[in-house]
């Protein structure tokens, strides 16, 4: 297959994009392939790369391996491991997911082959919301925000919100809106291999993500059936919904219609507050978060979504696609 290892650094570039609200860490998170492809092709070997960490300040966390930081893994890490060093230099550090974006790459390229296209959007930051469907957006502005939300006006009182909270210090979390478009129907599995389980397991990895929600999500508890029902119609020679609460999804199965789900973000953890904690030795201390952390990650997690999709998806697409090609023969 065809890679365009161009198209994939641009993701990685968007992820470590820099901004007022976003750390200081200036790493340009360039990857070297190291087997898998040749000349531009995959060769059907396993695809293996590195991304080198160019900008480390160990330092930074001296202070913080004597310490459990309230909202922060330490504590759990160092009950399951013992290891005396932060959770912030390990698996629950978001730095572990820049790999992910390459992977999500390659496999956002194979599925764009089959014409499926996945995009997500900031749809919420702090208290301020889009107050508009995704269709109602043009979604190709999306880059073009620093806070990647395609409503310019939602946009720019969320730069108003962040500005005022880096002043006090403080932090805020946000919600990201995903969209797979032109999925067929029949991808996933039912009872333990349904794609909304699937998809929600991808988010729900990611260290600072606290909910997820398909189609009508938790709207649908305040909805009557006859309300989320989505009735079936005959549209261009095709089976198709006249609405999607159903997200794109039914019985654990992809039906045809636009696949979107929320991932909501909490605050992060590190502030530059002061704030009360325990020590390793269980003594009661204050400490200021220290580094070079987000005021709000939500800018930069759009990218880890759309990679996180875009794996789920071509995943339970190749089995699909097997599975027609086996019952075609």
């Amino acid at each position: 297959m065809q890679i365009d290892l161009a198209a994939i650094q641009k993701e990685l570039t968007k992820r470590s994009a820099h901004d007022f609200f976003s750390t200081s860490r200036k790493e340009p998170d360039t990857f070297e392939i190291l087997s898998g492809i040749r000349n531009g092709k995959t060769t059907g070997g396993p695809i293996g790369f590195i991304i080198p960490n160019k900008d480390v300040k160990s330092s930074h966390y001296d202070e913080l391996d004597k310490l459990f930081r309230p909202s922060h893994a330490d504590f759990t890490y160092y009950a399951k491991y013992g290891s005396e060093e932060s959770a912030g230099k390990l698996h629950a550090s978001g730095r572990f997911f820049a790999s992910v974006i390459v992977a999500g790459g390659v496999a956002r390229q194979m599925l764009s082959k089959a014409n499926i296209t996945i995009k997500a959007y900031v749809n919420q930051i702090g208290t301020v919301k889009v107050g508009k469907t995704y269709q109602e957006l043009d979604l190709s502005l999306t880059d073009q925000s620093h806070v990647k939300c395609p409503d310019a006006e939602a946009s720019e009182k969320m730069l108003r919100l962040l500005k005022q909270l880096k002043s006090k210090g403080d932090t805020t979390g946000g919600v990201v809106c995903c969209i797979v478009n032109a999925c067929p129907p029949g991808i996933g599995d039912p009872v333990f291999g349904k794609l909304q389980s699937k998809l929600a397991q991808a988010m729900l990895s990611i260290p600072a993500v606290k909910g997820f929600e398909y189609g009508s999500g938790f709207g649908a508890a305040s909805m009557t059936g006859s309300q989320h029902n989505d009735i079936f119609v005959i549209r261009k020679n095709k089976l198709r919904t006249l609405t999607n609460n159903s997200g794109g999804i039914q019985g654990g199965i992809s039906n045809g219609e636009d696949i979107f789900f929320h991932v909501a973000f909490k605050p992060v953890s590190s502030i530059a507050k002061e704030q009360p904690g325990i020590d390793r030795n269980a003594n009661n201390v204050t400490f200021t978060g220290k580094g070079r952390h987000d005021i709000c990650l939500v800018p930069r997690a759009v990218s880890l979504v759309e990679a996180l999709a875009s794996i789920t998806i071509a995943d339970s697409f190749l089995k699909y696609r097997a599975y027609v090609e086996k019952n075609q023969l």
